[in-house]
């Protein structure tokens, strides 16, 4: 199994925190993996992604074109990024901001409203995890509990009474593409 993904957003969304997460999350399960963050050098605002890859073999290069999966967190993001997801491929992104939707008919597509998701959740900065959640639903490539031991370790120690809300934000994503499964 190699699961090659682009995670892309503004900065200050969590994109980069997300591949973090995959990424020690994958280690705990001693798998190989790759993070390679790019972003501007405005950083919080500006535009953010990272390539994360997790294998079951050694891993040739972290630069890649092609992706089994890119997430979308802003349509800036999506524009950049719908045209690199291979034939057959997922694309996940934020519904509740993106005015555009992606119109590729060669690969699965789903609209997460994340954003309005956090909010129902009282905590926006959670708007991340529920993407997530949703990732791992339709690609259960880490278990969750895993991902849980991945996020203690990206997440400061100051942070983790918030663990709890994450998960719950994790699983409320994996109930959304559930949702969106039972309505297709």
């Amino acid at each position: 199994m190699t699961e090659e993904i682009i995670i892309a957003g503004f900065g200050g969304q969590g994109v980069l925190t997300m591949g973090q997460i995959l990424c020690y999350s994958g280690v705990i399960e001693d798998k190989e993996v790759s993070w390679m963050p790019s972003y501007g050098p405005e950083m919080r605002g500006g535009t953010a992604n990272c390539m994360v890859i997790i294998s079951d073999t050694p891993i040739s290069s972290p630069i890649l074109t092609m992706f089994d999966t890119v997430i979308a967190l802003n349509q800036p993001s999506l524009d950049k990024f719908e045209k690199s997801v291979k034939p057959g491929g997922l694309l996940i992104y934020e519904a509740s901001t993106i005015l555009k939707p992606p119109t590729r008919k060669d690969i699965e597509v789903i609209a997460i409203e994340a954003s309005n998701e956090a909010t129902k959740l009282e905590n926006t900065k959670v708007m991340n995890m529920i993407i997530l959640g949703s990732f791992l639903r339709k690609k259960p490539i880490i278990e969750l509990e895993n991902v849980i031991a991945g996020l203690k370790k990206v997440l400061p120690e100051r942070y983790h009474d918030l663990i709890p809300l994450n998960r719950q934000a994790m699983e409320r994503g994996m109930e959304l593409v559930d949702e969106i499964s039972v309505n297709a």
